[in-house]
């Protein structure tokens, strides 16, 4: 009878499906929040989760075993001392995917794997600011008008 294996392979061999999670979870450590496709997505947050977990404990020991994992000193740096300060008190879930639309040119599903406590919206009754783009494109009816 076959058993269901616990991982996905992602059409990789073992050494590349390795480099390509440890290089998803240094770029989510250093940046918070990445799109990637689905299935990468959700490989990573086993990873990950399994990373942050190990960085609450704050030993020298966890550094080195993390340090097999992600090989980034700045990524360490950040995860000890800015991560594990701000989820420390969570007890697991630290990550969250949300799904988009399929990606165009090849309809790959894809998904935003990000921090839980680093979403930042923002504040109620601010806009972002648009630019002007009538300054900026030639030609345009805006400049044709005022001349």
């Amino acid at each position: 009878m076959r058993k269901v294996k616990p991982a996905r392979k992602l059409g990789r061999t073992a050494a590349h499906r390795k480099a390509t999670l440890s290089n998803l979870s240094t770029q989510l450590i250093l940046h918070k929040r990445i799109e990637t496709t689905e299935a990468k997505a959700k490989e990573t947050r086993r990873v990950v989760e399994k990373i942050i977990t190990k960085a609450r404990k704050g030993t020298v020991h966890a550094q080195r075993i993390i340090f097999k994992d992600i090989r980034d000193k700045e990524a360490i740096k950040v995860l000890f001392e800015e991560i594990v300060a701000k989820i420390g008190t969570r007890n697991g879930g630290y990550t969250r995917v949300i799904k988009l639309a399929p990606r165009y040119g090849d309809a790959a599903k894809m998904a935003v794997i990000e921090l839980v406590d680093y979403h930042e919206m923002p504040a109620e009754g601010q806009k972002p600011v648009k630019q002007d783009r009538s300054k900026r494109v030639k030609g345009s009816k805006k400049s044709e008008v005022a001349s």
